[in-house]
């Protein structure tokens, strides 16, 4: 049996299907408002989803022609042709069990993790990159692309930096080892306050530096020191048209920017700056 109505404005309590739930209280205890549904629900489209159920509750896009299109003024990353959405929350939401997205995860704040970030099914974790690259086509060779890696440099290489102690003698990070080349380091010395002849002396087993002032007197300044990766593998220029190409393999590295906005925001910026120079020429 079934009713249709126009309107239904329930002042106590809605349920559908069978059984008793706690939540919205039962009798005396009942929460006026409250709805118990036992499920499954279809909102929106009534025929996006198969005759067997997504889930509990499936949410679709709007078809209701009474309604004005849905839209989220800014869209996030993409603006408004990410609308309209199917769902909006406004305030805090909390998932008590893990959330499963067919395709991409678009934020537009920072992203917050407790544990470790993975990728590719959790074959690649973040805390597991070595570099953390960005890759792009090439400014000025056409059919090449660039690969650079933080910071933002043609090498997988870290740094230390700090005062140079009274002594001189600068410890490097005891994580070091096993790390970096030892026989790759770059050090510069920055005197401060006045002119001092400061020089490198020597490098002690690769775990210190020990830094002189050719002229005598108290050392004072700065000290910067990278060395490169023993893992250092990184390929800067190769020939190709996609990151895919990349011949030393991508292993190790993520990216999420083939298809993304930025990549075509570039490819946008350097056609136009090729028309340009061709209009000016001509």
């Amino acid at each position: 049996m079934s009713f249709n109505l126009d309107d239904a404005n329930i002042g106590g309590q809605l349920k559908v299907g069978t059984g008793i739930c706690p939540a919205t209280g039962e009798g005396a205890t009942k929460v006026n408002g409250s709805a118990m549904i036992e499920g499954p629900v279809v909102l929106g489209n009534p025929t996006t989803f198969p005759p067997v159920p997504y889930a509990t509750v499936n949410i679709a896009p709007l078809t209701n022609t009474d309604s004005l299109t849905p839209l989220i003024l800014g869209g996030f990353c993409y603006g408004p042709p990410a609308n309209p959405f199917s769902l909006a929350v406004s305030g805090s939401a909390a998932f008590m069990d893990e959330v499963n997205t067919a395709k991409n995860v678009v934020v537009g704040g920072g992203v917050k993790a407790q544990f470790d970030v993975e990728g590719s099914c959790g074959l690649d974790k973040l805390s597991r990159k070595k570099d953390k690259p960005f890759d792009m086509p090439h400014p000025n060779k056409k059919g090449w692309r660039l690969r650079h890696v933080c910071i933002e440099g043609p090498e997988i290489a870290v740094y230390c930096r700090g005062k140079i102690p009274p002594d001189g003698v600068i410890d490097l990070p005891s994580f070091w080892h096993g790390l970096v080349d030892p026989e790759d380091m770059s050090i510069s010395l920055t005197p401060r306050g006045r002119w001092q002849e400061l020089f490198v002396k020597e490098i002690r087993w690769g775990k210190q530096v020990i830094v002189q002032n050719n002229g005598g007197g108290q050392m004072e300044g700065d000290y910067y020191i990278v060395a490169r990766r023993l893992d250092d593998d990184l390929i800067v220029e190769y020939e190709g048209e996609s990151h895919e190409d990349y011949p030393g393999g991508n292993e190790g590295y993520s990216f999420n920017f083939e298809h993304n906005y930025v990549e075509g925001l570039i490819k946008d910026m350097v056609h136009k700056k090729v028309e340009q120079i061709e209009k000016e020429k001509d």
